[in-house]
């Protein structure tokens, strides 16, 4: 396993736009002793309630869901080596409910302060769920959103987690 290191979070300088929109990352969350991890390309960063916070959006129909719902807190793992795009793709293709998919992508979950994250990730951000809304159609002002994106009804739930710490490798 690698060794992570604390990094102040004020310290912290990454373009969310970049590293989440285009670069992905992966969400990790654990429940009854099973860990699961999923690739995201919509979330951000911000301050809510006065803490500073994640958002990340979860399709009803993902594995990771019922994990991140089940537990008090998930990660989200950044990465940095290019060859890591093909591991994300697979981690968003594959369920979690079929095959482990950690193990199938060769990849190792780690802890902190009983967190699960992924160790060969470059910088993780560990999240104590704060929040969890279920975005629904009669909710979108602009309604070819729907149409767009939510086709077949599989629709997001957004969770809202308070940063509790921020790791690098």
């Amino acid at each position: 396993m690698h060794t992570f290191q604390p990094y102040p979070m004020n310290m912290l300088e990454f373009n969310p736009f970049q590293k989440i929109g285009s670069e992905w990352a992966a969400v990790t969350a654990e429940a009854d002793g099973k860990a699961n991890a999923m690739t995201v390309s919509w979330g951000g960063v911000g301050v809510m309630w006065g803490k500073n916070v994640a958002t990340i959006y979860i399709r009803d129909s993902r594995y990771t869901k019922e994990l991140i719902d089940a537990s008090d807190t998930f990660s989200i793992n950044f990465f940095e080596d290019d060859h890591m795009h093909s591991t994300l793709n697979y981690l968003g293709k594959v369920s979690g409910h079929n095959e482990d998919k950690i193990a199938g992508a060769r990849l190792h979950i780690n802890h902190m302060t009983g967190t699960p994250f992924l160790d060969e990730a470059k910088f993780v951000i560990l999240c104590k769920k704060l929040s969890a809304t279920r975005i629904t159609a009669d909710q979108f002002i602009d309604p070819t959103i729907a149409d767009k994106w939510y086709a077949d009804g599989d629709m997001h739930t957004m969770y809202i987690g308070e940063i509790i710490d921020v790791l690098v490798r």
